[in-house]
């Protein structure tokens, strides 16, 4: 196969126009094209007011393909494609007495389970949660009821916090074995649209990854693994530096000297036992702030101009960025295309906001985080668990401003840049659920980030003309943007100072989003395969 990049077409083109733009591009006839496929397709946002074509990457087989690379070789947008397809480290060829643990059944922990599975190890896999369709009815209680169960809600349960997110597949970790490939691949395989594969921002939306969570754990049994909902660790088996097992909330025992710790960011419970029993963590760095919401019409057209709402461009996105003047930095966070602000808490009387979209991106309003970084040697010193303190604190704090039933504190952005508490609503109708009461929102966060997002907001209206409406709403507060906890590892990927504990995924700080958690649960699983297949000896 080789590989053509660069090659351009408006947007309207018909489906038949790229094997005809192909064969004219490398110079050859119809006949010497034996297949294609896309491998990226992209806009450029920046030609919104001229032509703005699509951007198409595509894998060809040819006929003497040595011929024509060796014909195009000053060409620096041909070449050979490179090998992308997934390599399993090793496989059992007979069943082992030992089954790896893997703790968590979100992004990281489902891709740790499949590979372990596709290995033929046999998984038992440990969530605390509720399966996904179980999980979304008792989310839409907190939503449409006010009422929270804190085992089965947006942080706990099957597919992690990720199932109720945009389901965004994109990231910008370096993948130099393609793990994020196979990803995509496998979530394809399991009823996501074949276009995630392609697209230079690829989403699945809320209600399809469900369904897409659900057929992956029926694969994952399929193939010999074991998964069991309403499970929570609440201990660990322990010899002279060895991890021999789990110990689960009801006091049955599990025994295995390979445990994967797919935990997610808001497992605070279970960090708390880590450090009891001596693990290695250490504080990280995170970031807090609220939700904005625009109507998703001012988004498209100060991003798409006279592209907006065209059909095969969709709802409009944004990444900012803006360096205040106290030295924080201030940046947009999971922006949520035509999607709605929900209520993201895990323990009562508290408050956190979240972003979330469907696949058709298609509500009226866009949101996204606008948050400033923090750091646990400028703002949270202490321990470990410093940063999982500060978040508490804040998260309580938010549930009294709102009302003290979920519903979150509120203010208009005029309002918030003038320091004026909001008494009425505008053009821009909140979508958090239960509600929003609106107030001042200065109360809610440390002054450093109040001052720098009061700031930025109209520097982001300088890059994108609206952001700073006075009418937009801003929604309190989002602090789990990643795990404020890291549980340190070594080379070989496992605890610092605990042998058999594999710490992966966002909970343990080496990823952020489905696509990095997915890529890190490979790895660590790959780790352990190695380890139980004698790999590594």
């Amino acid at each position: 196969m080789l590989r053509l990049t660069e090659l351009k077409l408006p947007l309207d083109h018909p489906e038949d126009a790229l094997r005809p733009a192909i064969v004219q591009r490398l110079g050859i006839a119809d006949s010497e094209l034996l297949a294609f496929s896309v491998f990226k397709r992209s806009y450029d946002a920046r030609k919104k007011f001229g032509d703005m074509p699509f951007i198409y990457t595509l894998d060809c087989e040819v006929k003497d393909e040595a011929a024509l690379l060796a014909c195009l070789s000053d060409d620096k947008h041909v070449g050979p494609a490179p090998d992308i397809t997934y390599k399993p480290v090793g496989k059992a060829e007979t069943p082992l007495d030992e089954r790896p643990i893997v703790v968590g059944f979100g992004p990281c922990g489902i891709f740790a389970a499949l590979i372990l599975a596709q290995a033929g190890l046999r998984p038992i896999v440990l969530e605390r949660g509720k399966e996904v369709r179980q999980r979304t009815k008792d989310t839409w209680g907190l939503w449409r009821k006010n009422v929270l169960d804190p085992t089965s809600n947006v942080q706990f349960g099957e597919g992690g916090a990720g199932t109720f997110s945009d389901g965004k597949l994109y990231s910008q970790i370096k993948d130099p074995y393609h793990h994020g490939r196979k990803v995509l691949q496998e979530f394809v395989k399991a009823g996501a649209p074949d276009e995630i594969l392609y697209v230079s921002k690829p989403h699945i939306g809320t209600f399809r990854l469900t369904g897409v969570v659900a057929t992956m754990r029926e694969e994952i049994k399929a193939l010999g693994g074991e998964v069991r909902f309403q499970q929570r660790v609440s201990d660990l088996l322990i010899e002279d530096g060895q991890l021999t097992g789990v110990v689960l909330e009801n006091g049955e025992q599990l025994l295995s000297r390979h445990v994967v710790l797919a935990l997610g960011h808001s497992s605070r419970d279970t960090f708390r036992m880590l450090h009891a029993r001596g693990v290695f963590l250490e504080a990280k760095p995170f970031s807090v702030g609220f939700r904005i919401e625009h109507p998703q019409s001012l988004i498209d057209r100060a991003r798409l101009g006279k592209y907006a709402g065209h059909p095969k461009l969709g709802a409009a996105d944004y990444k900012l960025v803006h360096h205040a003047s106290n030295g924080r930095s201030v940046y947009s966070f999971c922006m949520c295309p035509g999607g709605t602000v929900v209520a993201a808490t895990s323990e009562p009387e508290r408050v956190v906001t979240n972003g979330m979209s469907q696949y058709s991106r298609n509500e009226r309003n866009a949101n996204a985080g606008i948050v400033v970084g923090i750091t646990p040697e400028q703002d949270y010193p202490g321990g470990p668990l410093a940063g999982v303190e500060l978040q508490e604190r804040l998260e309580s704090h938010a549930y009294v401003l709102g009302g003290r039933n979920y519903e979150a504190p509120g203010q208009l952005v005029g309002d918030f840049i003038k320091g004026t508490p909001s008494t009425a609503l505008g053009e821009v109708q909140p979508s958090y659920k239960p509600g929003v009461k609106l107030g001042d929102l200065a109360p809610s966060l440390p002054d450093f980030a109040i001052e720098a997002i009061r700031e930025a907001l109209p520097a982001f209206g300088k890059q994108i003309k609206g952001f700073d409406l006075a009418d937009a709403v801003l929604t309190g507060i989002e602090t789990r943007t990643s795990s404020p906890v890291r549980i340190t590892r070594g080379d070989d990927l496992q605890s610092l100072n605990l042998k058999g504990l594999y710490p992966a995924g966002e909970g343990a700080g080496y990823a952020g989003g489905i696509l990095s958690a997915g890529v890190d649960g490979i790895r660590v699983a790959e780790a352990v395969a190695k380890d139980m297949l004698g790999l590594n000896r």
